[in-house]
């Protein structure tokens, strides 16, 4: 974070100073996160009122409060009206002095890793600031911002939503000067009511591009019933798998024996060869739009090439581990949509060996949660994978579908997973898990790790 002083903060924030005019190094919103010179911001939340923790967080080392209300202890402080406006205020001031080329991402899917694959691009250039794990909601946003510095020379800022209007909030924090919707899926239907509606609210991104802006669009996921208005007067890069009209698009794909997609990148800058340091071909369209938003930033052709080959897999994303000589572990349980499961069974099915597919749910589908998960299992049931195991209400439907078996909780199935595999102990196996978050089956990978380490 950029120093800065408490009577600067408060007049960033329109709040009022109580105490002495200290200087701020760092913002926290948790009391175990607390570092020097720290400014505890206390926010409301439907079931917390962090104004409980305040001596909490002096006694942590804190060494001034933003809040809702004057205290009634001696402790410098700024008092505002809403603490969750004034930290988006604050992170957008503090942003703003850091004057650094900015990129903002969203998408149904692959956000993270078009971030990560962006990060290692231009990292080749210089500092980077980029969202943390999955710290891309209306307080994750800022908190990123928070952490501006002078020194950097690009920011990549992941931006998700559950409803209409929190891109829009998080993309004003922003501000960008690049701004992408990676692409539209039935994801977070709940909070979104449709289809639909998750255009909308991903369109929100371009709506906030600073003047002369770059939208970049997935032309393989186009909406321009929604787009068209809010792409008005922007300057548009377009990229597509498909079509090879797009500004960006590949050629040649290819995937080796480990699963790793290999293609020509054709771009107005050039062609170069570009082989990706992560599995699935899912995963050339979201180099195809890394590489367009770090082009954008003034990257080479040989630093998109050298970026997406050196970066390696986020956790709990499409990471592959070799548990033994004959078992291989796919872990991709971070996350799920319907086009991010159905990716998941293509890259499944490329391998040769023994292919387990064990999946749990997909979460925030509402009332088309069944007739999705239906989907899936109908795009996964021409593989014929020797095993389909699945966890969680709606994704007994795949397991019907594709002839697999249901289980009841997570310890049954490492129990029927670890049998089998020393059944088929002869046998090379390729286990893939996925689900969403919710759906706990990181403790299926936890499982396998702890009892083959």
């Amino acid at each position: 974070m950029i120093t800065t002083s408490l009577q600067d903060i408060a007049h960033a924030v329109n709040g009022q100073r109580y105490g002495d005019n200290l200087t701020i190094e760092y913002v926290s919103t948790d009391t175990r996160d607390i570092n020097a010179h720290t400014l505890f911001i206390a926010l409301v939340g439907d079931r917390f009122d962090a104004h409980d923790f305040i001596e909490q967080a002096a006694e942590a080392g804190a060494v001034a409060a933003m809040v809702s209300k004057p205290l009634e202890f001696d402790f410098p402080h700024i008092v505002v009206a809403d603490t969750r406006i004034a930290l988006g205020q604050l992170a957008t001031w503090i942003h703003q002095r850091s004057q650094t080329p900015t990129i903002g991402i969203t998408g149904s899917c692959g956000k993270t890793t078009v971030k990560e694959m962006v990060a290692s691009i231009l990292s080749l250039q210089g500092q980077v600031l980029f969202t943390a794990g999955n710290f891309n909601n209306d307080i994750g946003v800022p908190l990123t911002l928070l952490r501006s510095t002078k020194e950097d020379k690009f920011a990549v800022i992941e931006m998700g939503a559950n409803h209409i209007g929190e891109i829009a909030y998080t993309t004003q924090l922003v501000n960008p000067d690049v701004a992408l919707v990676n692409n539209v899926a039935a994801a977070h239907l709940e909070g979104f009511g449709s289809i639909d509606g998750v255009k909308q609210a991903k369109g929100e991104i371009y709506q906030g591009l600073s003047n002369n802006g770059t939208a970049l669009v997935n032309l393989d996921s186009y909406s321009q019933k929604w787009y068209e208005t809010v792409l008005a007067g922007k300057n548009i890069k377009t990229f597509s798998i498909h079509d090879h009209n797009a500004d960006f698009f590949p050629k040649n794909i290819r995937l080796n024996d480990e699963g790793q997609a290999s293609f020509i990148l054709c771009s107005p800058q050039g062609n170069i060869s570009v082989t990706l340091g992560m599995i699935g071909q899912h995963n050339v369209a979201n180099a195809l739009a890394a590489a367009a938003l770090s082009f954008e930033m003034g990257a080479s052709l040989d630093d998109v090439a050298k970026g997406l080959a050196s970066l390696q897999p986020v956790k709990g994303r499409v990471s592959a581990i070799e548990l033994s000589k004959t078992v291989k572990l796919i872990d991709d349980s971070y996350n799920a949509s319907v086009p991010a499961m159905k990716a998941a069974v293509d890259l499944l099915g490329s391998f040769t060996t023994t292919r387990w597919l064990i999946l749990g749910n997909m979460a925030e589908l509402g009332h088309e949660s069944l007739a999705l998960h239906r989907q899936v299992g109908e795009h996964a049931n021409p593989f014929q994978f020797e095993h389909v195991l699945t966890y969680g209400d709606d994704t007994k439907v795949i397991s019907e579908v594709c002839q697999g078996r249901h289980f009841a909780t997570h310890e049954d199935m490492i129990e029927f997973i670890l049998q089998q595999l020393q059944k088929e102990h002869k046998s090379t196996h390729t286990l893939l898990v996925k689900g969403a978050l919710s759906s706990g089956m990181g403790k299926v990978v936890a499982a396998l790790k702890e009892i083959y380490t």
